[in-house]
């Protein structure tokens, strides 16, 4: 997704309709929600269209998602063959109960998916002074490493997140975690919000794809050029059959002033898709993290490891990097949850990227997603997962409980 920016100056933005003034600000900061920016849309158009297949090979369109077009006026045959391009302010679905995401087989090709990461940049202030709440100093900033080849032996559950918006093709990161009603067959994975939904002005984003282990080889822009998609994909390219995000974000998520940031998170529910003989991506990819809710206070947690695909420059997107430092906090507004916040030279590209902790039982598990962070780079931001996060990672999961 492209580079946001939101403005942070005297005032700052809540997540609730009110905002609390702050007299001593000075300085204007520049955030950015840190998915990048169209690329072209060099892909044709495919005729093949679905979201789940069928035992005797034949695609299929399920009967809910039939109806949920329908309500809407969507004729299916229409979308696949460019229809999805209408961003007319009346046709842009954004209400929760309105997610649709018919798969368009093979709309995302190895062009389309490398070309969908050019990104804007503008150096803006890097200081966060003056804030309300509790924040701790500006962290030093990390220099991203790169994650070890091959990614699906060091962080098989990272990928990549692809999704159409009107300002062209746009790119996230995210994760794929467990899920409780089908242990070791999970399907789930998670993102930040504004990888899925442009917040209050805007409604669903389309064709959102997650490609786990993207580039699995770490292979060179020039190496791209000619790879194949089962290269490039080596675990499939798997499609959103269902999101949520929070309704903060839906209501209150801006490019602008950091609303809704503290509720910057979503969850997709995935299908294949051209099918994996019936695998789970959990069983495909062989790994899923746990979530953890209630992580512990920032001072009890020694580090955080942030993974994620940045497409800003001096990055192209092509290779999965990661952050690792100890967590500060960052409030926004006095009102809303406190933020984590690291020390990242990561850019666009790596908003919805998990953060990995140690969890309450000792062992490795999402603490949180990037959010935001200054479009000079140098640190990132990502929300604390409370009861607001749980209970959208628990709606998904009971939705297709008895599937």
């Amino acid at each position: 997704m492209r580079l946001i920016r939101p403005v942070l100056t005297a005032r700052r933005g809540s997540a609730r309709p009110s905002v609390l003034a702050v007299a001593t600000v000075t300085a204007a900061l520049a955030l950015t929600a840190t998915a990048c920016g169209p690329g072209e849309d060099t892909a044709s158009d495919k005729a093949s269209s679905a979201a789940s297949q069928a035992s005797d090979g034949e695609i299929t369109i399920p009967d809910d998602l039939k109806d949920r077009l329908k309500e809407h006026g969507i004729d299916l045959d229409q979308w696949k063959n460019g229809e999805w391009k209408n961003w007319d302010k009346d046709e842009w679905l954004r209400e929760a109960k309105d997610f649709v995401n018919p798969i368009i087989e093979d709309l995302w090709d190895p062009d389309r998916m490398r070309d969908a990461d050019k990104s804007p940049e503008r150096p803006v202030d890097n200081d966060i002074s003056g804030d309300v709440g509790v924040t701790d100093p500006t962290p030093a900033p990390v220099q991203a490493a790169g994650v070890r080849t091959p990614y699906h032996t060091n962080a098989a559950e990272s990928g990549k997140l692809f999704f159409d918006s009107p300002e062209g093709s746009m790119v996230c990161s995210a994760t794929v975690v467990k899920d409780p009603a089908h242990p070791g067959k999970s399907n789930l994975v998670w993102t930040a919000g504004h990888c899925v939904h442009a917040g209050k002005k805007g409604g669903w984003y389309r064709n959102i794809a997650f490609v786990p282990s993207y580039n699995n080889s770490g292979m060179s822009t020039a190496e791209l050029q000619k790879a194949t998609k089962q290269e490039i994909a080596p675990y499939g390219v798997w499609w959103g059959q269902w999101a949520q995000t929070s309704d903060q974000w839906i209501s209150q998520g801006s490019s602008t002033g950091g609303q809704g940031a503290p509720y910057d998170f979503a969850v997709l529910h995935v299908t294949p898709e051209k099918g994996a003989a019936g695998k789970s991506l959990e069983e495909t990819v062989g790994s899923a993290l746990p979530v953890e809710f209630n992580a512990p206070a920032v001072p009890e947690i020694d580090s955080m490891t942030a993974t994620g695909f940045p497409a800003a420059p001096p990055y192209d997107g092509q290779k999965a990097l990661q952050c690792a430092d100890k967590p500060g906090r960052l409030s926004l507004t006095a009102q809303d949850p406190t933020m984590y916040r690291i020390g990242c030279s990561m850019t666009g590209g790596s908003s919805g990227g998990g953060w990995v902790a140690e969890g309450q039982d000792g062992k490795p598990a999402l603490v949180s997603n990037t959010s935001i962070g200054p479009a000079t780079a140098g640190w990132l931001a990502g929300p604390r997962f409370g009861k607001e996060a749980k209970g959208i990672y628990e709606s998904v999961s009971k939705k297709y409980a008895g599937q």
